[in-house]
């Protein structure tokens, strides 16, 4: 493979980046706002939207792998991993505008609409989005070239999670005219429409360049086998789990944390006039304040991994995000600066880890290539996945049930058990897993001169068979 083929255009970089705008407008919705949604808006009882996020996951685990493996044997003139954005965007578009109403069914009614249409998005997001992430380990065989694009692709996602952490609330409120369900239901269709253009634009846009070795046999039990047999990416794939809950438990509680903890404050904030204003505009702002560093921190990233390695980075970078969430815990409810400056810290340190973590996927993908010949990038980035899926589902369960135990009860005033634990959850409890996880990570084998020598042995490989 020569030099040209390996570096990317802007545009094409670009194009892929389009991908993750069209899928974050959504990740960041479930991550951010999902358990509000069903607890306080759709109204589900605590206990019963955590067991409800608990199954379908365990749908997950066999639909994420399935899934990689589908896409590694499909075969069209766009390629693998690119026709999933042109088949499905729309289906899923038309999915997310259900799964966020409201229907006036009974009780029994609507908790069966809540599980056919959260299962339904899900799945669906797995069929687009497993093949888009899947292309970052095909759109260049240049490890420091994928890199580059990770980092491009999570500009784009944070560029989203800016746009919903800035707007989602804001337009329910006026979409929805005191209706807060049709105001969510209309939010995403709009929101279903920009998703269906950027897929299109990914797509458009993009070229796979790496393929299987043409000597390599489809065999998906060999394929499972060196999957699980493939050291590097079982450390990733617990690291991922880990680092997912630490993103999630707290991300879970962040709109309870203010309207229950923080409620309406009088602040002065530099992007805000010195007013009182309610949960929903000071959530907006910490929200929107965080994905605003963490793009900074992305920015930053690819030339730091440069300097001190992938995994270097990712575990100097994550200590900070660590204190940072953990100091939560000793801030009172009026100290609204302090509130805002961790969150920044945090954020600037702990958006970019996603960016060093799908990177290091790509290069366990080269290791199996590598070490035994045979290459599944959708399996590897499917089950990846999947790990990043359990862990945001676990999150959201643990914080629900806690929430439930110590009595939280929508809309009302909580007990100090209740705001002990919102307070927890936010905090000590989400630290904690990410200290786990940098435990898990040290582990990790694959540091930059094993990849560089893995990337050399490979491309002589290919001008073998390709000569």
């Amino acid at each position: 493979m020569t030099e040209s083929v390996q570096k990317l255009s802007l545009k094409e970089k670009l194009s892929y980046g389009f991908g993750d705008l069209a899928s974050v407008l959504y990740w960041q919705t479930f991550m951010l706002y999902f358990t509000f949604f069903y607890t306080d808006i759709f109204l589900l009882p605590a206990a019963t939207a955590a067991t409800m996020f608990l199954v379908s996951r365990i749908w997950d685990g066999v639909n994420d792998p399935m899934m990689g493996i589908i896409a590694d044997r499909t075969n069209t003139r766009w390629g693998k991993f690119r026709p999933y954005l042109l088949w499905l965007c729309v289906p899923f578009a038309l999915v997310g505008v259900l799964t966020f109403t409201v229907p006036d069914f009974s009780a029994g009614g609507k908790l069966i609409w809540a599980y056919v249409t959260f299962i339904l998005i899900m799945m669906l997001y797995t069929a687009i989005n497993i093949p888009y992430t899947a292309l970052l380990g095909v759109i260049s065989a240049d490890s420091n070239e994928r890199t580059t694009v990770s980092s491009v692709k999570f500009l784009f996602a944070f560029a989203a999670g800016i746009i919903v952490s800035a707007t989602l609330l804001p337009m329910v409120k006026t979409l929805g005219k005191g209706d807060d369900a049709r105001g969510w239901q209309l939010s995403f269709v709009i929101y279903g429409i920009a998703a269906v253009i950027f897929f299109l634009i990914a797509f458009r846009g993009t070229r796979e360049r790496v393929q299987p070795p043409k000597t390599q046999k489809s065999s998906i039990g060999k394929d499972l086998f060196e999957l699980v047999t493939n050291k590097p990416w079982l450390i990733l794939l617990a690291t991922t789990i880990t680092f997912i809950l630490f993103v999630a438990v707290r991300s879970s509680v962040t709109a309870h944390y203010f309207k229950y903890v923080i409620g309406q404050r009088e602040v002065t904030l530099p992007f805000l006039s010195a007013r009182t204003y309610d949960f929903a505009t000071l959530v907006s702002a910490f929200n929107t304040v965080g994905q605003i560093a963490s793009l900074i921190g992305v920015l930053m990233v690819s030339w730091f991994a440069r300097i001190v390695g992938k995994k270097r980075a990712f575990i100097m970078i994550f200590v900070i995000a660590i204190a940072s969430t953990g100091a939560f815990y000793f801030l009172r409810p009026d100290q609204i600066f302090l509130i805002f400056l961790f969150q920044v810290t945090g954020s600037l340190t702990g958006g970019p880890l996603s960016v060093l973590l799908w990177a290091m996927y790509a290069d366990t993908a080269d290791y199996a290539e590598w070490k035994r010949g045979r290459r599944a990038t959708g399996l590897v980035f499917s089950a990846s996945t999947m790990s990043q899926k359990f862990g945001w589902a676990f999150g959201a369960y643990v914080s629900l049930m806690l929430m439930s135990q110590v009595g939280f009860q929508a809309n009302q005033e909580q007990s100090p058990e209740s705001l002990k634990g919102l307070i927890l959850l936010f905090s000590l409890i989400p630290a904690g897993m990410g200290v786990l996880s940098v435990l898990i990570s040290l582990m990790y084998p694959l540091n930059e001169s094993k990849v560089k020598t893995m990337c050399e042995e490979l491309e002589a490989r290919r001008k073998n068979e390709s000569g």
